[in-house]
């Protein structure tokens, strides 16, 4: 057998402490899978006193992950710190350049270093693993660097991030506000107590971004993402997307087109009779549209210790397994230093039309009024509907209108002109839909 694989850890946290329990509740059955022990030789860790349901007297206990990264007498260095910079960098980099093999669950860190750090690790012949990064325990990293060679990927997207999902899933499901359904996920431990960076689409950017690198060659470009939240979702939107026969899905989106990428995260209105609509609560999904392999779909535990804890795990068995002189595969399915420039796409129509929502005065000529915005704006409307805004709406109305397909720009400036007529009472909602999925 061969010797011991030995294993640092950088972070005892949820996910961290998990890993450990996992290595060591499992440690025969991961030592007849890789043909080694994988044994955990070195922790860091902020408090050395808590008690994370794992002995682990035995390890050597650093102050400073990026010691840890350079001293300890390590094979591979798991980094479970979070954030894009700080420790979590120092400590990475510091691993790849003493020619340690690297596993992080630290999407924010990719998408601003990852191809910077890629270039080390490659440079040194060792790993860079990120399964965790993404998609919580659903293998969507390992498939598209190694499962689907030979395909091209025309699209990638899929519902990244569980907390928005479980809120939307709640907001349907029973009739809930989004304040009230964002309270109950930070009490169940889904949304942390400063939230915005899950809501308002952030996390979703930083899993989309490394998806589109992975999917289509490109440097990783986290900057370059249309971004939008849920936060403004109420049940209004709710209640119309279910009477259009569609259900509202915070998706990324990213797509090759003739133009360059395309890379979008924003609530969108699915057909309810869709695979991806069926997707529920704080369960991922991603979807891989290629030339040779069709339409791919991977659903899971997108989040959560034991999911992440599953993915880390797995990337250290891989390691495990690894031999010594082994040419191992680029961290981004090519070669750093050959990944192109990100081309941004130029803004085109949305094949699978808007959905509009207008609180509006009560008042003559209101309608004709937003007809002509949208005719001067060449947006042709599928439908326009008008209803009570509510038991106490007063002298207000609403107006839900689906548009063709047209371009964000026009439906925008449609939307504007609209506004500063004076019709509107309350901010305007615009959602796209997507037809295809």
């Amino acid at each position: 057998m061969a010797e011991a694989l030995r294993v640092g850890i950088a972070g005892l946290g949820t996910v961290g402490a998990s890993v450990a329990r996992v290595l060591a509740d499992k440690a025969a059955e991961l030592t007849r899978q890789c043909g080694r022990d994988l044994v955990v030789t070195a922790v860091s860790a902020r408090n050395r006193g808590r008690d994370r349901g794992v002995d682990l007297g035995k390890a050597q206990w650093f102050d400073d992950p990026a010691e840890l990264a350079r001293k300890a007498d390590i094979d591979v260095f798991v980094e479970l710190i979070g954030g894009e910079d700080g420790p979590a960098l120092g400590a990475v980099k510091a691993a790849l350049e003493a020619g340690r093999h690297v596993v992080t669950a630290n999407k924010a860190l990719l998408a601003r270093h990852g191809v910077a750090l890629a270039e080390i690790a490659e440079k040194k012949g060792v790993l860079l693993n990120y399964e965790a990064a993404v998609a919580g325990g659903i293998p969507v990293i390992k498939t598209m660097r190694e499962a689907m060679a030979g395909n091209s990927v025309t699209r990638v997207f899929g519902i990244l991030n569980g907390t928005c999902n479980y809120i939307l899933t709640r907001m349907e499901a029973e009739g809930l506000s989004f304040d009230a359904c964002l309270k109950e996920a930070q009490r169940l431990g889904y949304a942390e107590a400063d939230p915005t960076f899950d809501i308002e689409g952030h996390d979703t950017a930083h899993k989309l971004s490394i998806l589109t690198s992975l999917a289509f060659g490109s440097r990783i470009a986290a900057d370059d993402i249309y971004l939008e939240g849920i936060s403004n979702i109420t049940q209004a939107d709710i209640r119309a997307a279910g009477e259009l026969g569609y259900r509202i899905k915070l998706l990324g989106v990213a797509q090759k087109t003739e133009s360059g990428i395309e890379q979008r995260v924003h609530p969108t209105m699915v057909p309810t009779s869709s695979v991806i609509a069926q997707v529920h609560g704080v369960t991922n999904a991603v979807a891989i549209e290629t030339d040779i392999l069709g339409e791919l779909l991977l659903s899971g535990p997108g989040a959560g210790g034991n999911a992440t804890a599953s993915a880390v795990v797995g990337d250290i068995a891989d390691i495990a397994k690894s031999r010594p002189g082994f040419q191992h595969g680029p961290v981004f399915g090519r070669p750093a230093r050959e990944l192109r420039p990100y081309k941004k796409a130029q803004m085109r129509s949305h094949a699978g039309g808007y959905f509009i929502r207008l609180t509006v005065h009560d008042r003559i000529g209101v309608f004709a009024a937003i007809a002509k915005r949208m005719a001067d704006n060449e947006i042709s409307l599928e439908s326009i509907v008008q209803h009570s805004a509510g038991p106490e709406a007063g002298s207000q109305k609403t107006v839900v209108l689906v548009t063709h397909e047209t371009t964000e720009a026009a439906v925008r400036k449609a939307v504007e002109g609209i506004t500063k007529d004076g019709h509107l009472t309350d901010k305007p909602q615009v959602i796209r839909i997507e037809r295809a999925e």
